[in-house]
């Protein structure tokens, strides 16, 4: 039988634990965001940086010398900040880099990466991106050879998993995986033992309704759902489908999860109609909890409930509402490097940036 995480006694850590690191790539991709905007784009990626910098190390992609200048430049202050010269297509590192488990040490989950179902050919390179990026931390590496993104799932850290039906059930994704198969691999890779199926996402989401903008832990057992009630927009129904089937959803020990909702913002419209602006894309470092902000009435509602959730951490607003153009916002961008365990040996958790 072939060895896989769970086998070995591994299993992803909630993003609230401990982490040596996040791994960010500086924005450069014009497709992504164009040169009117790109300048905001990088004031909001520095920001989210500086604030995370504060307790852990920021490793932050760079292609080369010049985007390494560039991003010193912007970031300003760059202690606890190092930076990795690796050729990378865009900046959703979530998405493509490696997802970090923990067990007797720190090793990695390599997923295929095809551009959240094929809709991009040229940020399919970033594949190939994430698994340099996985080489060069010289840690063990798995690569099941199924396609999965890093925002199309949220963990406990203890056994249950978030996700959606519209994503991984999805025929661009794993065509010949059923519901059955899917949640074997979340056990084998991630060490899920229960997997909380909710349905679709939210209004202008690319990634076909990953949950990462729909619903978060923020607790062993309390999960943060986004809300919209305004009966007549729509995202109301979706979200409202998403709380009740939390509310009905019990954890890996069979005990119910406690729902708390957070506001969804206004409506922040481009020429192309909607983008998939949400509170929930918020990410969990040592130090801050950093939530995009979209200058909505909502933003602050968004802190002070996060507040409530995280008191030893500083809760802090990113104005995204230029970031958001690029269909994503900080969680994903980053992506967590979980601290080695309490007793493992030395150069168990990545050895080079």
């Amino acid at each position: 039988m072939a060895e896989t995480p769970r086998s070995l006694g591994y299993v992803m850590p909630a993003e609230w634990e401990e982490h040596e690191a996040t791994w960010m790539s500086w924005p450069k991709d014009p497709n992504t965001f164009p040169a009117p905007i790109l300048g905001e784009v990088e004031l909001a990626f520095a920001a989210v940086v500086r604030s995370l910098a504060k307790g852990e190390e920021v490793r932050v992609v760079v292609d080369d010398e010049a985007a390494e200048a560039r991003a010193r430049g912007v970031i300003e202050r760059t202690e606890n900040v190092r930076f990795l010269r690796l050729k990378t297509a865009d900046v959703w590192t979530r998405d493509y880099a490696p997802t970090c488990v923990r067990g007797p040490d720190v090793a990695l989950v390599k997923w295929t990466f095809n551009a959240w179902g094929g809709k991009y050919d040229d940020l399919m390179p970033d594949d190939g991106a994430g698994r340099a990026l996985a080489r060069a931390t010289g840690l063990r590496v798995w690569e099941p050879d199924v396609v999965l993104e890093g925002g199309s799932v949220d963990v406990n850290g203890l056994g249950t998993l978030l996700t959606t039906e519209q994503c991984l059930l999805n025929r661009n994704r794993n065509p010949g995986m059923g519901r059955a198969e899917i949640e074997g691999v979340l056990g084998d890779y991630l060490g899920a033992r229960k997997v909380v199926w909710l349905g679709s996402g939210i209004e202008g989401d690319d990634t076909d309704g990953h949950v990462d903008d729909l619903a978060r832990f923020v607790g062993p057992r309390t999960v943060a759902v986004a809300e919209e009630p305004d009966a007549s927009d729509p995202n109301h129904g979706a979200l409202e489908e998403a709380a009740s089937r939390l509310e009905r959803a019990a954890d890996q020990d069979g005990r119910p999860l406690s729902v708390v909702r957070i506001p969804m913002p206004e409506p922040v419209l481009s020429d192309g109609g909607r983008l998939p602006a949400s509170h929930l894309n918020f990410y969990i470092g040592n130090a801050a909890v950093v939530v995009p902000a979209f200058g909505s009435p909502s933003d602050r509602e968004a802190v002070a409930a996060l507040e409530g959730f995280f008191p030893g951490r500083e809760v802090v607003a990113v104005d995204c509402r230029s970031l958001v153009y690029g269909l994503g916002t900080i969680h994903c961008a980053t992506q967590q490097v979980p601290a080695a365990p309490a007793g493992a040996p030395s150069g168990t958790t990545s050895r080079r940036p």
